[in-house]
């Protein structure tokens, strides 16, 4: 359902946007007016090739012609009023720059429909690496939240996965270091190992070998001389079945805040375990946390973009001050704050990719039935 504000705000975009098509038009009348109005001297009338250069900028190539037949027509027109006005010099320069609009015209459509393609394979690709989760998994609610530091992206180097295997629910969020596709590839291979692992491996510890090994191979296949770059840093969750309990392992990641009983806790590892693509520097040892998550509970996971979105004044965003200050709300409640709140603390200027998880653990009846 849309709301009263997305509304308003969808109408004024629609009415910016036929402000800006008819503008052209707008612009002729207002230059044919003035010269049919206003002495010879102004000479007024030499502005009419601008309208067919402006329609070139937003229109198709027909009504770019068609307008600067109008503005030729309109200048023949001004002949009968002023016989001395020059008009073969601004009719001429009409019908140059209207074959011109036309070829641009013609070559800006060329390119949107090349960009729309690209769009669409870059749409299908986030599907493939970003699929929509699954908003319910036993008696756990999940939404997710995926925001593109630039509103023409697509995807990038934030990632997440949900899988319900045979030991509980697993979730996997992180961010890969480097820009641009060689960031999208290692997304790419840390998700592809996390679905095939989940449901391999029971223990944390042996599933996030699993991802290193994913991420290694991967860089194995592009050398690059930008090491120190190259690694990503991940949370990997697990709700087990029938349980009331978290268990948590953080590989050099911003750590999950978890609302419990109405406390917010902030899951700060209780030891180190390296970013993936580190073990052979540092060594392959995970720390697997566990703290209690029963009905009511909620869980927050996010990546280092959330936490480092700055105001004018350069002060981060307070994410655990904020959840401490929310009221209960259902997951995709949750994260629509989190959003808008992001967006206005930034003021609209979102500098680093962001991707969320929200989670709520569910109270189950005495069936089993949530």
């Amino acid at each position: 359902m849309i709301t009263s504000g997305r509304l308003r705000r969808r109408r004024a975009r629609t009415g910016r946007w036929v402000a800006v098509r008819v503008s052209p038009v707008v612009l002729t009348v207002l230059i044919a007016a003035l010269a049919y109005s206003t002495p010879r001297e102004a000479a007024i009338s030499r502005l009419l090739p601008v309208a067919p250069a402006l329609a070139a900028a937003m229109w198709r190539v027909l009504p770019t012609v068609l307008l600067g037949i109008v503005c030729l027509l309109l200048m023949v027109g001004l002949t009968f009023v002023y016989t001395d006005l020059g008009s073969p010099y601004t009719g001429a320069a009409i019908a140059a720059v209207t074959l011109a609009a036309a070829y641009t015209s013609h070559v800006r459509i060329q390119r949107e429909e090349a960009l729309f393609r690209t769009r669409l394979v870059a749409d299908a690709a986030q599907t493939v690496l970003l699929r929509p989760v699954p908003r319910r998994i036993q008696n756990v609610e999940i939404e997710s939240l995926y925001l593109a530091a630039q509103e023409q992206a697509r995807i990038g180097g934030d990632f997440y996965e949900v899988a319900d295997t045979p030991y509980g629910v697993r979730l996997l969020i992180g961010d890969v270091r480097g820009k641009g596709l060689s960031a999208v590839g290692a997304a790419a291979a840390v998700i592809g190992s996390f679905r095939e692992a989940a449901y391999e491996e029971p223990d944390l510890g042996e599933l996030t070998r699993r991802l290193e090994a994913g991420i290694a191979r991967y860089y194995s296949s592009y050398p690059s001389q930008d090491l120190p770059e190259r690694f990503a840093t991940a949370v990997i969750a697990e709700i087990p079945r029938g349980g009331s309990r978290l268990r948590l392992l953080n590989c050099g990641h911003p750590p999950p805040i978890l609302v419990h009983a109405g406390r917010v806790q902030v899951l700060e590892p209780s030891a180190v375990s390296a970013p993936l693509a580190f073990s052979d520097l540092v060594g392959d040892a995970y720390a697997v946390d566990t703290h209690r998550f029963t009905a009511g509970d909620q869980l927050l996971l996010y990546t280092d973009g959330v936490t480092e979105t700055r105001d004018r004044a350069g002060t981060f965003f307070p994410l655990p001050e904020w959840m401490s200050g929310q009221s209960p709300a259902a997951p995709r409640q949750l994260l629509d704050r989190l959003h808008r709140d992001l967006v206005r603390h930034s003021d609209g200027r979102l500098e680093d990719d962001i991707a969320a998880l929200a989670v709520h653990a569910r109270h189950v009846a005495a069936g089993g039935a949530p």
